[in-house]
């Protein structure tokens, strides 16, 4: 790094990011920390314990919860990521030029718009169709807000990628199925996998759409915390916000682990 891009000649911008990362990461700490109280009171620390991880793990409508919001994240997250990865093949390797950047904004949309406009509208357009399951729904509505998300990650790899490889594949007469297959998959996939987890996280995540389309015994993971919130804060709160913590973090360096190797092949 060149000394006039050296960050330390800003005075005061190195306390302001120590304020900024503890602005955003101390509320997190607090959770993990009373996590382990022992107190039901939430805020009063009175000893370590471990009670509310196993009264969590115990919670039966808790439990059901996870269930259903890792089933509808899991289905969304494989028609989201094969959606998206069709589009990134179909802008970007598409011989028309002309309708590409149209096209890629009519993917992206979903991250343009308010997400309870988009829960509204689906509300509404399954209203219209008829469908009254409440997994279904949730699992159209998941898949098509997740799917920007997927597609990002996937259009950067491919946009990366040396044609190089494809056309040395075409000059040996493979097909375009083996070519995508043996030689583009391969190449693109840590873009698929950090998009497929960043569709799963995203699914798991929301609220917004899943408490307006959730109905009787589809009730997900963050509709369920919610309903506990509005009856008081409990350390076992804080136990399945540390849990939901550490499988994230477990995600993530997957995710990232994944994208590092991908990237020292390339």
């Amino acid at each position: 790094m060149s000394r006039q891009h050296d960050v330390k000649r800003y005075p005061g911008f190195g306390w302001l990011t120590i304020v900024f990362f503890a602005w955003l990461y101390l509320p997190l700490l607090v959770v993990v920390v009373y996590s382990f109280n022992a107190n039901r009171i939430a805020g009063v620390w009175t000893g370590f314990s471990l009670d509310w991880y196993a009264a969590a793990l115990k919670n039966v409508p808790l439990m059901n919860a996870l269930k259903t919001s890792v089933t509808v994240a899991l289905i969304a997250t494989a028609v989201a990521t094969s959606v998206a990865l069709m589009a990134a093949l179909a802008i970007i390797r598409g011989r028309n030029v002309r309708f590409r950047r149209l096209s890629e904004t009519v993917v992206n949309l979903p991250l343009l718009l308010p997400e309870i406009v988009l829960a509204v509208a689906s509300l509404i357009l399954f209203s219209l169709v008829g469908i009254q399951n409440g997994m279904l729904k949730l699992i159209l509505a998941h898949s098509a807000f997740c799917t920007p998300f997927a597609f990002l990650p996937i259009r950067a790899r491919l946009q990366g990628m040396n044609l190089d490889f494809e056309e040395a594949s075409a000059d040996l007469y493979a097909s375009r199925w083996t070519t995508f297959r043996r030689v583009t998959l391969p190449l693109i996939f840590p873009g698929v996998f950090s998009g497929a987890m960043l569709a799963f996280l995203i699914s798991m995540d929301d609220f917004i759409t899943s408490n307006m389309l959730a109905s009787g015994g589809t009730t997900t993971l963050p509709v369920y915390i919610f309903s506990l919130i509005r009856s008081g804060t409990s350390p076992e709160l804080n136990a399945i916000g540390t849990l939901m913590i550490l499988a994230s973090l477990i995600l993530a360096t997957i995710a990232l682990l994944v994208a590092g190797r991908g990237t020292r092949n390339t």
